[in-house]
């Protein structure tokens, strides 16, 4: 297959390059910063020579997008907003002048699209949009609010010979240098992976391995569109998920953390808490239902994987 890679340069779309060309595929990057062969530059936000990598490929993947890992300023979300929605408008405007339009064009989409809540799962049929939730910053909403956009873009955009789906996808964790597997596992590995603030919130992820084998599921089955929640069937609360990440790396015991200090750290890591105290309990409904089948569907193999 001829792939395209939009916004491929960050953790996910290293993951998926690797695997892809790994596979014999033929696979082209859309970045800012093309420094390789198969690298194209573009700018994420208007039309111009790069579109001409779109006509006649099979497949798109867009994942572009400002990092999320940064602290949640006016100035960072509305720059996760528009950088989300600029390029999946141009994606679709690229997609609607080719002459021979990709058969799917895969969008990516964030499973912080579900509400916070502690009572039940989420899945694509039942599950519950965020937003409006008692309790929670206000600025959590923005978040949704984004995601919502987001598909919205998808959603607008006139592709009548291309299959769209969203990609709700979790945390993808992966061994990858900088990646939520990294950093959690340099924190227990430093004695401070105990739970934080109560460690109840729910944790929704994905193994690298079943990111990668899910994007290839939904490629080839042509039943597949609208939103597609990418996630483990085993989301678990936090105290759990960071005892199991312990015992992958045979640390027994880890500090908690109070939500003060969680606030603290992730100043000092110019990062923001909502990655880590949002309870997101996503499920897999459409992939299972269609038949997917987990390798890694519980958190403690895919942690002693990742670990190894």
């Amino acid at each position: 297959m001829k792939v395209v890679l939009a916004g491929g340069t960050g953790q996910v779309g290293t993951i998926l390059d690797r695997a892809l060309t790994g596979a014999g595929h033929e696979v082209t990057v859309l970045t800012r910063r093309p420094v390789r062969a198969g690298h194209v530059g573009w700018d994420g936000v208007a039309l111009g020579k790069w579109a001409s990598v779109i006509d006649g490929c099979d497949v798109v993947v867009n994942l572009a997008g400002r990092s999320v890992s940064c602290r949640y300023t006016a100035e960072n979300l509305r720059a996760m907003m528009d950088s989300r929605v600029a390029s999946a408008r141009v994606v679709g405007e690229a997609i609607a002048t080719a002459v021979r339009p990709p058969r799917v064009w895969l969008q990516m989409s964030t499973a912080t699209i579900y509400a916070h809540r502690f009572d039940a799962a989420n899945d694509e049929a039942t599950g519950m949009v965020g937003g409006t939730e008692p309790g929670v910053p206000g600025y959590w909403e923005y978040s949704v609010r984004i995601a919502r956009a987001w598909e919205r873009a998808l959603a607008e955009a006139e592709t009548p010979a291309t299959r769209k789906v969203a990609l709700r996808a979790a945390m993808v964790m992966s061994p990858d240098r900088g990646g939520v597997f990294d950093v959690l596992s340099r924190l227990v590995r430093l004695g401070l992976g105990g739970p934080v603030a109560g460690g109840a919130q729910y944790v929704s992820w994905i193994h690298e391995r079943d990111f990668v084998r899910a994007v290839e599921f939904l490629i080839a089955r042509e039943d597949m569109a609208a939103p597609v929640n990418l996630a483990a069937p085993g989301p678990l609360p936090h105290r759990a998920f960071m005892r199991e990440l312990r015992a992958a790396w045979r640390v027994p015991v880890g500090l908690p953390a109070t939500r003060g200090m969680a606030e603290l750290g992730a100043l000092l890591l110019r990062t923001d808490t909502e990655l880590l105290l949002k309870s997101r309990r996503v499920t897999p409904g459409r992939l299972s239902g269609a038949g997917f089948s987990f390798i890694h569907p519980e958190w403690a193999s895919a942690a002693r994987s990742l670990a190894r």
